[in-house]
């Protein structure tokens, strides 16, 4: 048995992994039988296991270790003995930390820990790979899509250059082919569709890397709670100056980058004031931000 832990939520995660009664809750017109009873004497798996709320993690982690569980409104115990295989893109042990993610439920089923490689860590199966696409898009689009010799040399070596991060995988390795194929005329894929398709990539890689960077920094220093009440448009500002300040010498020094520009327009300035009084808004010193540097060796 398989199932994807992001695509059910609530109520939802409750009943697919556990079941649940007639009337357990509304819409509950009949009862159910859920994956770790029917996974009893096999396999579960479960996808981005990082996804489940606490609750079905407290009831995820009796199960396993006691092999029990009660169904959604049900106070009858029922019993499935199953072996788990879980997965995720996510840093366990960093949600771990941020509360996200419970200690005992991380413990109990890193037993055994595989690290899949990336697309971006496999270039030698990139090539393979974008035939099999152009074979797939011709049968979507219903005509016969091809790359130039040149197209393919272009795309081949982006592809498997450090340039090419594929965040998404297979995901955006597929979704580039399609675009590229779609937006050509005669299902002929040329370097100009290469060119466009590879500048739309990097753009979209490095918004992602930004973004996932601010929300990084502040969460890490005011932590999820108190940074998740900061309005995007100062959270985007704070995280700025938190990357300026870990890799400044001093607060002077961090002042000084942070306010190079308006410097100019000033008779006196005191940039490191102006800084201290921006992170007192959020209870921040500049000592908080500063990261250790590792001592020289002699």
């Amino acid at each position: 048995m398989d199932v994807n832990c992001a695509t059910i939520r609530g109520d939802s995660a409750m009943s697919a992994l556990f079941g649940h009664v007639r009337g357990a809750f509304t819409g509950a017109l009949e009862a159910r039988q859920g994956l770790l009873k029917k996974a009893n004497g096999g396999v579960l798996f479960l996808d981005e296991v990082g996804e489940l709320g606490l609750d079905e993690q407290a009831m995820l982690l009796r199960a396993i270790e006691e092999k029990v569980f009660y169904p959604v409104g049900s106070d009858k115990e029922q019993k499935s003995d199953f072996q788990l295989v879980a997965a995720t893109n996510r840093d366990l042990s960093t949600d771990v930390e941020a509360g996200k993610f419970r200690e005992d439920l991380y413990a109990r089923i890193n037993l055994w820990t595989f690290h899949l490689p990336s697309l971006a860590e496999r270039p030698e199966d990139i090539e393979p790979n974008l035939e099999t696409e152009l074979v797939s898009c011709t049968a979507r689009l219903g005509q016969n899509i091809t790359m130039s010799r040149e197209a393919k040399t272009r795309f081949l070596e982006f592809a498997t250059s450090k340039q090419a991060l594929w965040r998404g995988n297979f995901r955006d390795f597929s979704a580039a082919v399609m675009r590229m194929a779609t937006l050509s005329q005669g299902g002929r894929i040329r370097t100009e569709a290469v060119a466009e398709e590879i500048e739309r990539l990097l753009l979209s890689w490095r918004r992602n890397v930004y973004a996932s960077r601010t929300v990084d920094l502040v969460a890490g220093v005011l932590g999820s709670e108190k940074a998740d009440e900061i309005d995007r448009f100062d959270r985007v500002q704070l995280a700025d100056v938190i990357a300026v300040c870990q890799t400044a010498r001093s607060l002077s020094d961090a002042g000084r980058t942070l306010f190079a520009a308006s410097r100019a327009q000033k008779s006196s300035v005191n940039d490191a004031d102006r800084l201290r009084k921006y992170l007192a808004r959020f209870n921040l010193t500049f000592a908080d931000l500063v990261v250790p540097r590792p001592e020289a060796s002699g």
